[in-house]
């Protein structure tokens, strides 16, 4: 989809990634962008960058609600479906979880069916694989999920498969691995290590690593998943779903080095082997998506974790 003139929705827009996508959509020559929250996660403040430019409206509402949605996808061209509840979420409350990420993405799709919506960028997880069979993991890799939240993002990319076999609605759906990057909070189960071992070190106390840190993860900045997006709007293909990584493995432990470091902390973390995370593995491929979308992630792990660093403490002093 060329992008020139168009009219995109955000749905779930004043989120961690829905907010950086924002900022770059503004930059390009679109006509209108729409960001539509429920600020129950996303931040108005989130969006401050974006809404310097003319093109950006903010409506508050729901994708679980169905007359609200339509109004708002009424005249778009293409929509960045990122809406949902987050793993803790859906363990604390998996009725919920299956309404809002499930149900609300299914009125989401109809009403770009209906309303001849010309494609749709899926926010789909890495949550999907479960533990790595294989590394790196491909698209292929099996559906080897024990999660209610992974359980919803399976349900909703068989969603789209079967809606674009009946109806040939387009749909583009991206896997992301473990996203980090200014603006993030505490809800997502792997990246909240930063956050938390950060709140640690600026209180003087040893940063806590559950099991023996050397489960391994693929950590990718938000900002080059936010281009992940908007290549894929822009892309050819459909019906297709891409990983969304580096394509390397980085340990907890040298996550949390990392952070020391930055900090200038002289700290030791403290280690609880009997808290082990249930995944303790996973790395994706990233050759379909360089190969279809164009995508290739650049910002190196040291550059983006000083760059959390500095976002945290510029927020401790505001």
């Amino acid at each position: 989809m060329d992008l020139e003139g168009k009219r995109l929705v955000l749905v779930g827009g004043a989120g961690f990634l829905g907010s950086h996508i924002a900022d770059q959509l503004v930059r390009v020559p679109v006509k209108e962008v729409v960001v539509l929250d429920n600020f129950v996660r996303g931040v108005r403040s989130n969006l401050e960058l974006a809404q310097r430019s003319p093109k950006l409206k903010v409506v508050e509402g729901s994708m679980t609600d169905r007359e609200a949605l339509r109004r708002v996808l009424e005249g778009a061209d293409g929509v960045f479906l990122l809406a949902a509840l987050w793993l803790g979420e859906c363990v604390n409350d998996p009725r919920s979880a299956w309404e809002v990420n499930t149900l609300g993405s299914w009125n989401v799709v109809e009403a770009c069916r209906e309303l001849g919506v010309g494609r749709i960028v899926y926010s789909s997880s890495a949550s999907v694989y479960g533990d790595a069979l294989a590394t790196p993991m491909t698209e292929e890799h099996p559906f080897n999920n024990r999660t209610t939240y992974g359980a919803t993002k399976i349900a909703c990319e068989q969603m789209f498969r079967a809606i674009h076999a009946q109806h040939g609605l387009p749909y583009v759906g991206l896997r992301y691995m473990n996203i980090y990057g200014p603006r993030m909070d505490y809800k997502g189960t792997y990246v909240s290590v930063i956050m938390k071992v950060l709140d640690r070190i600026f209180a003087g106390q040893r940063p806590v690593i559950f099991g023996d840190g050397g489960q391994t993860y693929d950590f990718v900045f938000v900002e080059d998943v936010a281009e992940a997006n908007v290549l894929a709007m822009k892309a050819d293909c459909a019906d297709m779903f891409f990983n969304v990584g580096t394509g390397m493995g980085t340990t907890i432990n040298d996550v949390v080095r990392h952070l020391l470091a930055l900090s200038g902390s002289s700290l030791q973390p403290e280690y609880r082997p009997e808290e082990q995370s249930f995944v303790t593995q996973r790395i994706g491929s990233t050759e379909k998506a360089e190969r279809l979308l164009g995508f290739r992630a650049s910002t190196p792990l040291l550059d983006g974790l000083r760059r959390v660093v500095e976002w945290r403490v510029a927020q401790r002093a505001a």
